[in-house]
């Protein structure tokens, strides 16, 4: 009968070393080239219609700028919580207030653009085209991430077997 007070030289996160290692292994699905050239090409194509349309915008220069400052926002936030999630999934260590600060600004960049839009004085057709390359844009950015991450965590994993 085992003692629960063994002294055995394991380290005291031995039990969240094995869990993050479990889901290492099970994990073997490499992202295929399309799919990374489809969510390159896709948050590309989000972010230049996006500037471009900004750029021939008849808005005043403060107006743009907060338009271009809710795309990065919304960029930066959704990268963040992509990778807050994924982090979690692994089993690495995530604080609950960075997880919740990520979600936070990932919401609070669409509302900001929702408002922005519902009070502009553009025709509808222009709200619109930037609502669309906005959420083109945030959606490919996470689809960039997942797949940078996964080829990097193969490619790492490969090293190790190699």
């Amino acid at each position: 009968m085992e003692n629960q007070f063994s002294t055995e030289n394991k380290p005291v996160n031995a039990p969240l070393i094995e869990k993050i290692q479990k889901k290492k292994d099970e994990f073997n699905c490499e992202p295929t080239p399309a799919f990374i050239s489809a969510s390159w090409t896709a948050l590309f194509i989000g972010m230049v219609s996006y500037c471009i349309g900004l750029w021939n915008a008849t808005m005043e220069l403060n107006e743009k700028g907060y338009y271009f400052t809710i795309l990065l926002f919304g960029l930066f936030s959704v990268v963040s919580v992509q990778k807050t999630v994924r982090d979690k999934l692994e089993g690495i260590p995530v604080t609950d207030i960075y997880y919740g600060i990520s979600w936070f600004t990932t919401v609070a960049s669409i509302l900001l653009l929702i408002i922005g839009l519902w009070n502009a004085d553009l025709y509808l057709s222009e709200k619109g085209f930037y609502g669309m390359a906005f959420a083109l844009s945030l959606f490919s950015a996470v689809a960039v991430q997942k797949n940078t991450r996964d080829v990097k965590f193969l490619q790492l994993k490969k090293n190790k077997i190699d």
